[in-house]
């Protein structure tokens, strides 16, 4: 009996052993399990986690973006965000030194500006992420295709930036050129950049007002010096047909002291419009640049973008003051809505074809560290308007891409 009863109480010690190491193992693996297969949005919000505490968000970044590449524009207004401070290797996205068309005066680093931390911010919307430009794939996109910006200085910056940006996905660099051996000048009306290895071009017309200039009238007022046609586009509109990505801007121009000052005034038709308002002007030729789109622009084919006002940062009574701060502004201070802006808005949500606004007015607005300031090719002259390359410009055009990168590629108003 007693050899019986040992027998018993180590065979039930087994089972007891065998069932508790059973139950432990389930346990273990349903942890694994709950953890391995958790739903994505438990994930994301480990990895923002992580993220916002360590350098670590270089190492999942691209698995954030590609959970939010594919947010549909209607679910997110890319606009719609804050800039934050980005360390990683990525920023700057250029070499400025290394990119021969970025005009001097827009070169920064080269004139002296010895804080770089406004090349370390980007645009991150509330609601998805704009995915990290991928210069050797947008290449490979735009293979065989003509990229066309219209507009003024500013419009001549994004130019600028975006051949730098798409430089860095080539590997012969003397394969890129200017088509007509021309230096980037201020004045120049036409520039265009070859990528030859991919068959691209990207191209610059300048065009301040878009609508056509025109001479002051026989017998005008002796203050009328240059007229600006309103119902006329302007005249080298012709070659802004054959593209395949059309973008706009004006507005900077549209001033007393760039206009009535230097003696120009509007005309309709063979009127004189002598106390036709400025905002007024605008508007009316905003009308005829969207007409023109409308009967002359395959939409299904080309893809037409206007970019809003670029908020400037002057200062002072007279707004003649340039300060350039070391940080972006932490609030807009008002800079963010313009009455230009709100006119390309409207007219073009009111257009019969499709176009697309780059409202780029609010996100600006934040950025008083990103101008030229007195570091240009003449810091005599203060610079509160242009932004330094590589800078904010380079954010326009990764935004630009996030929405040719599309997969319905539809254009939207």
């Amino acid at each position: 009996m007693k050899g019986k009863c040992n027998v018993w109480i180590l065979v039930s010690f087994s089972v007891l052993l065998t069932t508790g190491s059973l139950i432990s193992f389930m346990v273990v693996l349903s942890w694994i399990y709950s953890y391995a297969f958790s739903s994505p949005s438990s994930v994301i919000k480990c990895y923002e986690s992580i993220a916002n505490t360590s350098s670590s968000h270089l190492h999942v970044q691209s698995y954030v973006e590609a959970l939010n590449f594919n947010v549909s524009r209607d679910a997110c207004d890319v606009f719609d965000g804050s800039w934050v401070r980005d360390d990683s290797y990525s920023y700057p996205l250029y070499d400025a030194d290394e990119c021969p068309f970025v005009e001097r005066g827009f070169n920064c680093f080269a004139n002296g500006r010895k804080d770089r931390d406004y090349t370390k911010w980007r645009w991150k919307p509330n609601d998805c992420d704009i995915p990290r430009f991928d210069a050797r794939g947008i290449l490979e996109q735009l293979r065989g295709k003509r990229v066309v910006f219209v507009g003024d200085s500013l419009s001549r910056t994004q130019w600028e930036s975006l051949i730098c940006l798409l430089m860095t996905g080539v590997d012969n660099k003397t394969s890129v050129y200017e088509v007509k051996g021309n230096k980037i000048t201020r004045q120049i009306r036409f520039l265009g950049v070859r990528f030859s290895s991919f068959d691209v071009r990207i191209d610059f017309y300048r065009s301040v007002f878009l609508v056509k200039p025109g001479r002051g009238r026989r017998f005008a007022r002796k203050r009328v010096k240059t007229t600006l046609k309103l119902d006329k586009i302007d005249d080298i509109s012709h070659e802004w047909v054959d593209s395949d990505v059309l973008i706009f801007n004006s507005g900077h121009w549209w001033t007393r002291t760039k206009l009535f000052d230097m003696g120009w005034y509007f005309q309709v038709g063979s009127s004189l419009k002598l106390g036709m308002p400025i905002n007024s002007a605008f508007k009316t030729a905003l009308h005829t640049w969207a007409s023109w789109v409308e009967n002359n622009i395959n939409t299904n084919r080309t893809r037409v973008f206007f970019r809003t006002f670029e908020s400037t940062h002057w200062s002072g009574h007279n707004h003649n003051a340039c300060e350039v701060t070391k940080k972006p502004w932490n609030k807009t201070n008002g800079k963010d809505r313009n009455p230009i802006s709100d006119m390309i808005k409207s007219v073009v949500k009111n257009m019969n074809v499709p176009a697309t606004v780059l409202h780029v007015t609010p996100m600006d607005a934040y950025r008083s560290d990103g101008h030229v300031g007195t570091w240009s090719d003449n810091p005599s002259l203060p610079d509160c308007s242009h932004w330094c390359l590589p800078g904010v410009p380079d954010m326009w055009n990764e935004i630009l891409f996030s929405y040719l990168l599309q997969k319905d590629g539809a254009g939207s108003h």
